[in-house]
């Protein structure tokens, strides 16, 4: 009975294998459809949710959010100076957090991926992966400690005789913690793209007569542009969204702190669902500037 039953179970698994390899796409369905189900219905249906909410209104009399079409909160954000002001402040902010970032990776991938000995190159990717390893709010809590001025740079800048470094609670200060904690974000997919350049690409170009700067823009930039493009956009948007290191460090508000404010304090969840439409529609916008590039032919 027992060899009967085994020899039954190898049958159906026999079977079941050759259904599968005559139908891939049914395999497919079966490999990917409940990973893809959790996709559309946890991402795509949380974003679906978050854009119909921004066309609500809250009530100022009753407090409650009317399921009713308008575009009010949108009005509010076109036509009120503060909300275009925090946006382009945060856009300023991350922009430049990404543009630094990427000119402090480059230097350090190059080194590991080309220059230093497997011991050396190592050493270089735990020294950037290890500050990933402590709670974000230990670090942004470090910083905050550093900038203030009786910290440990107002302090080592009084040693040189050059005054005093007032950093805290300034958009210096937000920019120095964000250019930090993304900095790993950065790093990582360039490295990965400068390890991925055969060496012959490089040693064709300088047989080929080229200089440095002409092998650097002709064959090294345009294989490094996906890194690029990868490491800036964790950068960029992890930025756009933060609100917690605006609130620590710094003295002003970013589209995250309005955000957080209007689901909070305000209960105006409608307007901040509006307000958080801005960050997805500025990266939208940039994802398909770079994919116009053809910064993702390579990914």
């Amino acid at each position: 009975m027992a060899v009967t039953a085994e020899r039954g179970s190898a049958s159906t698994v026999r079977r079941t294998s050759a259904f599968l390899f005559r139908h891939p796409r049914t395999k497919l369905s079966l490999s990917l459809g409940a990973p893809l189900a959790w996709f559309i219905v946890v991402y795509l249906g949380s974003l679906a949710v978050l854009f119909a909410t921004a066309f609500w209104h809250l009530d100022v009399f009753t407090t409650e959010i009317v399921r009713g079409f308008t575009l009010d909160n949108f009005q509010e954000l076109l036509e009120n100076d503060v909300y275009r002001t925090i946006t382009l402040r945060t856009m300023g902010i991350a922009l430049a957090v990404t543009v630094t970032d990427i000119v402090l990776s480059f230097p350090l991938a190059y080194y590991a991926a080309r220059l230093a000995t497997p011991r050396m190159r190592n050493l270089l990717l735990i020294a950037v992966v290890l500050p990933l390893w402590a709670n974000y709010l230990v670090r942004v809590f470090a910083w905050k400690t550093i900038l203030t001025p009786s910290g440990f740079l107002n302090w080592l800048v009084e040693l040189t005789g050059a005054g005093s470094l007032q950093l805290g609670r300034s958009n210096w200060s937000v920019w120095l913690t964000f250019v930090y904690l993304w900095l790993p974000f950065t790093l990582l997919p360039i490295y990965a793209a400068l390890e991925r350049i055969p060496g012959s690409f490089l040693e064709a170009s300088n047989d080929l007569g080229a200089k440095g700067w002409t092998t650097f823009r002709s064959v090294v930039f345009p294989l490094i542009l996906p890194g690029i493009v990868a490491g800036s956009i964790f950068s960029f948007s992890l930025t756009l969204g933060d609100y917690i290191a605006p609130e620590l460090v710094g003295n002003t508000q970013f589209i995250g702190n309005v955000i957080y404010d209007n689901v909070g304090i305000a209960g105006n969840i409608p307007f901040a669902a509006a307000y958080a439409m801005v960050p997805v529609a500025i990266m939208a916008i940039y994802l398909l500037l770079a994919k116009r590039a053809g910064a993702f032919e390579a990914l």
